[in-house]
């Protein structure tokens, strides 16, 4: 048989042999031989070709149409449909109108006959291929397609089927892909508009008569104790004792027909409601059947339901009760998301917030039998979320324009969104709801800050309720209160933003609370603070429990209960420390004398902790459970310190207010911090604890900068470790460095980066004169020559004969030393011109060690990425400090050494960390020539050579984007900040004729990079391309690019035609917009020539459209210019019109245009069969 069906494919239709029974049986052995678990890929391929080429053949929709009558067969069925969506979709152009009337005629009987027993799948997909005729063919053509849907609908028999068919053409038509030419777009979606108040109202209609029906026949339940719902709250929302009662009115009982038939209805006006506009098609009745509807989902009580014998049963609602709810609220959130509301539309608005809030009250309500909790985890999830989703768009969108109605009560909203909030399910619930808050909040901030006169009045009016959320926030992180919740939180797996879900919770938490403190400045201070006193005095009293053992000291706290409730009140501390420190900001700038008392008594008591943990060394005790206590330990003492630094800001404020009178208690303050960070700066500290201190002290030195910091005995010590020639390094072998960056490796950066400011950084407060730069010169000195001595012994000579062994030990030094250095001048390069010399003498000796050594590890890529990491920093920092003859000697050398072959070997067989040398190499050259002045202008020359002959061919036609994004910056640069070693604009010339007269230099060089950047808008690598496009406009928006005559006469229209070529092909859809802007932008420098001949010309150029289709693509583009034109006040009248049409929307809405219709005529034009003759 399938010998038959395969001969019949290759002889043709005409002549087929076998009858249709006989090509479906053989189409089902295939179809279920292709499906089946035993076939090979191999034969799945041939059977998936035969069936292709079936598909292909004309006429073969007839057999397709005898299969879906006559077979049972899913994969049949499935694959006769795909035939005709093909066919539809891509060939209908070509299809004879009598065989068109045919398909029109034929499928919906078809289904018409069949939908209630065929698959759904296949109910819905056959739906679909009849939506698609319609798209095609309706009105003009298909005149009763939407008729016939109306119809369905309003018969009871087939309303199912008409409401699929209508979300499927609501679907399918208001929004339709490209594959209809735009005019055929906005025709449809007219057409549809037209329809939508009928369609409206033939759903309120169903919706209201199965409700009433129902409602009718429900037997009403006995008034309970707990039912009075409309009390002060709900007359308060609704302000009408009639829709209270309405609302109140007991959820029907409804049958499975009627369930499916609201849930399709439903379902219908959610999509349409995504598209059509606010009006008052949506009428008030139709609001009100939805939110009757919204009930299902928050009703969770048990129902008597007729069973089949006629006898009743006790069930819970099922699934598809509280899916209506679901689905009620996905239509509510629609209207929701609309920003822009009509004025007529306001009163609706109202309206629908005031019902939603019923059901919130309805949620929220407590009883004998549900606390709110347990009623909101017996809802649906789908539900609890839509209803979330509809809180967050209520405050983020619509709160500006309700809070003022009076007949709203925004403070009732909000104790029900606390009470909602709280009593979540889910963490994840939980995390939506703080957002909804901070939304709030942030309202109420931006509010108050335009409205300072009545600032007291509006904060007076939710103070008690920003009270309340601030105290529940801060009890929720507390195990004290919320040890169940919160030990469910993961505090391992990190998420896409580094942070596990405990950290997400508690920074979530705190952000509120911060927003909090930001409007309540007092209240949240007095609310923290005692919660935060109470913890401390449980984690300060922990040194009465020390005793000394044997092997050191103990914890001698060993209980269970003791030790669970140790640790509870530990992680709490933690918590409530990074509270306090998050807070640091509201106590500084204007406020801060009003708060200085507030303030001081948290840092006093923060430098107290940081102490007391130092000197008791708490992070090194025995406890009775190590893997719970120790934690515990060293992290309360690590937010401590970071806590601490927080308020560095704070004793910067402090120190430039006391300095001249009574410092005695900040020198107090700041030296007893240093004496608890002091100790902790060792190898032997936990690196969590060693970098909270190493940030500190750097904070103390870069942020508050007291004078009297070298002299503290602390810090003395730590530069005496450091400048220590036997204990220089924190880890406690040079290798562990390499191997452990990002722990005391990283200490030892961030050390020496403190010690190195502590000597760098001015002081504040103080004249130039009193700075003591000469000596404070001479100890930065001794500090750099310390911890570069190996490094500056090393010798370019001996470095290459050396072992594998030894050339390890000398990259360990190189890397150690340039970290340290690159670090140093990184954090004083936006410092005084004073600070960076200082640092540059020190540095001298270092820097030119670092360019005798670079020829001798070029092909070492590893080192020469942190040699060149080392001189972007220089070149970024310290370039003038440097001098001119020694950046040249530099530059030169670079030059030099990076031949193309070098540059070959980099980028092509070095990997990803050659790629890096040489990207930093080009950083290097783009601070060069961002540099003003004429010094080093003559590098210009080289460096475009390097890049347009040297690096550009290795990377041209390489798909890897690496090197790339770099190459093409540093050609933005050069052009971008040397205009005039290209263009030189004669002032005489300007002066006399009124236009600059453009002298054209390096004519080749700018031809040849304009050239790379065209190139480059032919390449796959979208981020590329947003780059280089956004390159051009700059010139353009700065240099005028666009109107130079080189660029506008040789290149303009070449770059408009590849970015309309990248539009029709599709390749960077997410820059469409920017795509636009650019040809807009390109295309105004000489619209004539746009119009007149670059169009027509890219027109003609086009493959798969005929010259009819290309008249149409050009008019529908532009205004006709060359009709002939009676009187000179039609000439002007014109001239205006055609002026209006060249603005930036417009021109661009016609470059989306050509290129939707331009895909679409192709797309038609490849479905006509071989031989048409077109017209």
């Amino acid at each position: 048989m399938e010998q038959e069906w395969a001969s019949e494919l290759k002889t043709g239709w005409v002549q087929r042999v076998a009858s249709e029974e006989a090509s479906l049986r053989a189409l089902e052995s295939l179809m279920t031989e292709f499906f089946h678990n035993c076939t090979t890929n191999e034969r799945k391929r041939e059977i998936e070709e035969l069936l292709n080429n079936f598909a292909q053949q004309i006429g073969a929709w007839r057999f397709c149409l005898y299969f879906l009558s006559s077979t049972r067969n899913d994969y049949v069925m499935m694959y006769s449909l795909t035939v005709f969506e093909n066919l539809i979709n891509k060939m209908w152009l070509g299809v004879p109108s009598q065989d068109k009337m045919e398909i029109r005629s034929c499928l919906p009987k078809l289904l018409l006959a069949h939908h209630k027993t065929l698959p759904y799948f296949i109910r819905n997909k056959l739906c679909k291929v009849i939506v698609d005729i319609g798209r095609q063919d309706w009105p003009m053509f298909y005149h009763d397609f939407f008729t016939n849907i109306l119809q369905l609908i309003q018969s009871p028999v087939t309303t199912p089927l008409g409401l699929i068919m209508l979300k499927t053409t609501s679907e399918e038509l208001a929004c339709p892909r490209e594959d209809l030419s735009v005019a055929r777009k906005e025709e449809l979606r007219k057409l549809l508009l037209d329809q939508v108040q009928t369609v409206l109202g033939l759903l309120t209609g169903i919706l209201e008569s199965i409700w009433d029906k129902h409602s009718a026949t429900a037997a009403t339940p006995p008034p309970s104790p707990t039912s009075g719902e409309s009390g002060d709250l709900l007359s308060s929302l609704l302000q009408s004792p009639s829709a209270a009662k309405l609302l109140n009115q007991p959820i029907p009982i409804l049958d499975t027909d009627s369930e499916y038939v609201c849930s399709l209805a439903l379902e219908c006006l959610a999509h349409l409601f995504s598209w059509i506009p606010l009006s008052t098609s949506i009428t008030p009745s139709l609001l009100t059947t939805i939110f009757h509807f919204a009930r299902f989902g928050c009703d969770i009580r048990a129902r008597k339901m007729p069973s089949v014998n006629g006898s009743s049963q006790t069930t819970v609602l099922g699934p598809e009760r509280g899916r209506l709810g679901v689905l009620a609220m996905a239509c509510i959130n629609e209207l929701m998301s609309k920003n822009c509301v009509p004025m007529e539309f306001e009163e609706y608005l109202l309206r629908m917030f005031q019902q939603t809030f019923y059901l919130l009250q309805k949620i929220t309500k407590e009883n004998n039998a549900h606390t709110v909790k347990s009623r909101l985890e017996e809802l649906d999830e789908s539900y609890i979320e839509k209803f979330t989703d509809f809180l967050r768009l209520f405050v983020s969108v619509h709160l500006r324009r309700i809070e003022s109605y009076s007949q709203f009560p925004v403070v009732e909203f909000l104790a029900l969104l606390f009470k909602y909030t709280f009593h979540q399910p889910t963490h994840e619930g939980y995390f939506s709801c703080l957002d909804i808050w901070t939304l709030f909040l942030d309202y109420l901030t931006s509010k108050i800050k335009s409205r300072l006169a009545d600032k007291e009045a509006v904060l007076n009016r939710y103070e008690d309720a920003l009270v309340l959320l601030l105290t529940e926030v801060l009890n929720r992180i507390q195990f004290r209160y919320n040890q169940a919740q919160l030990e469910e939180l993961d505090d391992e797996t990190l998420d896409d933003d580094q942070q596990t879900e405990w950290q997400r919770y508690l920074r979530q938490s705190l952000e509120v609370v911060a927003k909090v403190m930001e409007l309540l400045p007092t209240h949240a201070f007095s609310t923290l603070f005692p919660v935060l006193q109470d913890n401390l005095e449980v984690y300060l009293g922990l040194q009465q429990f020390v005793v000394t053992s044997g092997t050191g000291h103990r914890l001698n706290i060993t209980a269970e209960n003791d030790c669970r409730r140790l640790h509870c009140s530990l992680r709490d501390l933690s918590s409530l420390l990074q509270a306090v420190g998050r807070l640091a900001e509201y106590f500084t700038g204007d406020v801060f004398a009003a708060r200085f008392n507030n303030a001081l008594t948290v840092v006093e008591r923060l430098v107290k902790v940081t102490l007391y943990g130092s000197q008791i060394k708490l992070y090194n005790i025995e406890t009775a459970v190590p893997s719970v206590l120790k934690p515990d330990l060293i992290d309360v003492h690590a937010q401590s310190l970071a806590a601490l630094q927080a308020y560095t800001h704070w004793l910067a404020q402090f120190y430039s207010e006391v300095h001249r009178q009574n410092p005695e208690q900040f020198v107090s303050l700041v030296s007893t911090a240093l004496e608890a960070i002091t100790p902790l700066i060792s190898n032997k500290v936990q690196e969590k604890l060693l970098l909270s201190a190493c940030h500190l002290l750097i904070s103390l030195a870069t942020t508050v900068r007291p004078v009297f910091l070298i002299n503290i005995p602390a810090v003395q010590k730590v530069f005496t470790r450091i400048t220590d020639t036997s204990a220089q390094r924190l880890p406690d072998k040079p290798n562990q460095c390499v191997i452990l960056i990002s722990g005391p490796c990283q200490a030892q950066v961030l050390v020496c980066r403190a010690l190195s400011n502590v000597l760098l950084l001015p002081w504040p407060n103080l004249p130039e004169g009193e700075q003591q730069w000469a000596v404070r010169s001479t100890n930065h000195a001794s500090l750099v020559s310390a911890l570069t001595r190996e490094y500056r012994q090393l010798k370019a000579t001996t470095i290459l004969p050396q072992r594998k062994v030894q050339l390890e030990d000398t990259k360990v030094i190189i890397h150690q030393t340039l970290s340290v250095l690159e670090d140093i001048v990184e954090s004083i390069s936006g410092e005084s011109t004073k600070s960076r010399q200082i640092c540059y003498q020190s540095l001298q000796e270092s820097v030119q060690v670092s360019l005798a050594l670079f020829p001798a590890f070029i092909h070492q890529s590893d080192v020469t990425d942190e040699m060149l990491s080392f001189f972007l920093t220089l070149f970024q920092g310290l370039r003038v400090q440097m001098g001119v003859p020694f950046t040249e000697q530099i530059i030169q050398t670079f030059l030099n050494m990076f031949t193309r072959e070098q540059l070959a070997e980099s980028i092509l067989h070095e990997g990803s960390t050659g790629c890096r040398v040489v990207e930093k190499f080009l950083k290097i050259l783009q601070v060069v020539v961002q540099e003003p002045g004429q010094v080093f202008k003559p590098f210009l020359p080289s460096v475009i050579s390097l890049c347009m002959e040297q690096v550009y061919p290795i990377i041209a036609e390489r798909s890897s984007p690496d090197v790339k994004a770099e190459l093409f910056e540093l050609l933005f640069r050069v052009l971008h900040h040397n205009w005039r070693y290209f263009f030189k604009s004669s002032v005489l010339a300007s002066v006399q004729r009124g236009v600059a007269e453009e002298q054209m230099e390096n004519e080749a060089q700018f031809s040849a990079i304009m050239q790379a950047f065209g190139q480059s808008f032919l390449q796959p690598d979208i981020h590329l391309f947003k780059q280089n496009l956004f390159y051009l406009e700059t010139l353009n928006t700065k240099q005028k690019l666009y109107h130079k005559k080189i660029f506008r006469t040789t290149m303009l229209f070449q770059f408009v035609n590849v970015l309309l070529q990248v539009l029709v092909h599709k390749s960077h859809d997410l820059l469409q917009e920017e795509i636009g802007i650019a040809t807009y932008n390109m295309a105004s420098v000489d619209f004539d020539g746009f119009y007149s001949a670059f169009l027509p010309e890219f027109l003609a150029s086009c493959d798969g459209v005929d010259s009819n289709q290309k008249n149409v693509l050009g008019r529908n583009f532009k205004m006709d210019r060359s009709l002939s034109v009676l009187s000179v006040r039609v000439t002007l009248l014109y001239q205006v019109l055609f002026d209006l049409f060249q603005d930036l929307p417009s021109f661009t809405q016609n470059v989306h245009r050509l290129v939707n219709d331009l895909r679409y005529y192709r797309l038609c034009n490849d479905s006509l069969p071989p031989g048409t003759v077109k017209l």
